[in-house]
């Protein structure tokens, strides 16, 4: 079993634990399709005989009711929001991953602090500030960054669900079109993510190709990490 490692001093009495299972995150724009991905994984990891747990924002008992009505209002400033989220986190780490990990699960999680962090940096907020707030979180064991040029997503996020307030920017840009602002906010946060991509270990895949091959290339990067759980190894296509 590894210990589990924290980018600052960790959560209360989770330090120095150990865990057999491994954490793995998924990031990217808006609209790339990492929560289908997520499933996909899911499925094929469970497939496989592997025990898995997956989670994502606004998913915790503490705060995700609370993210959602201010959301709802459009109240919520830099630093609340930053502290919502770091809230959402901490409390599904305390009540579901740290456990899940420590049970040996792999946990799949869409996004993690990065998205967090990229949020935060583009409204302004300091990034040591960030670091020193989101200490807590566990190293995960890989970083799957689905890359993809900004425009290259606009047909699926029209055709899902839109554009969202939030994920447009239209909070701290000041456009009144939906479209220019969207375009904008997500060319920003798609510099950060390049940015932490060196910084953090992101294992970068090309996430314009169709969802098979992202999917195909998804699989050989998490084998990597996973294949030491059992003794037998993923049965790749």
């Amino acid at each position: 079993m590894a210990t589990l490692r924290f980018y600052g001093e960790g959560l209360p009495a989770a330090e120095n634990l150990d865990a057999g299972g491994k954490l793995i995150v998924l990031e990217g724009p808006d609209g790339v399709g990492r929560s289908t991905q997520v499933a996909l994984l899911r499925e094929w990891l469970e497939a496989a005989g592997y025990a898995v747990f997956s989670s994502g924002f606004k998913r915790s008992e503490l705060a995700s009711q609370g993210i959602e009505a201010a959301k709802r209002g459009h109240t919520m400033g830099n630093l609340t929001m930053a502290l919502f989220y770091a809230a959402d986190l901490a409390d599904r780490l305390e009540r579901e991953i740290i456990p899940m990990l420590k049970a040996g699960f792999v946990v799949l999680t869409d996004r993690y602090i990065y998205s967090m962090m990229a949020r935060a940096r583009v409204r302004g907020t300091d990034s040591e500030w960030l670091r020193s707030l989101l200490g807590f979180a566990v190293i995960p064991d890989r970083i799957l960054y689905l890359k993809a040029d900004v425009r290259s997503l606009l047909p699926r996020v029209l055709s899902s669900r839109g554009f969202d307030y939030w994920e447009s920017g239209m909070d701290y840009l000041g456009y009144s079109d939906y479209y220019a602002s969207y375009l904008e906010h997500q060319e920003r946060m798609h510099r950060e993510l390049d940015a932490m991509s060196e910084e953090y270990g992101f294992y970068t895949i090309e996430a314009s190709q169709p969802i098979d091959r992202v999917f195909a290339d998804l699989k050989r990067a998490v084998e990597e990490v996973v294949q030491d759980l059992k003794p037998a190894r993923l049965a790749m296509p």
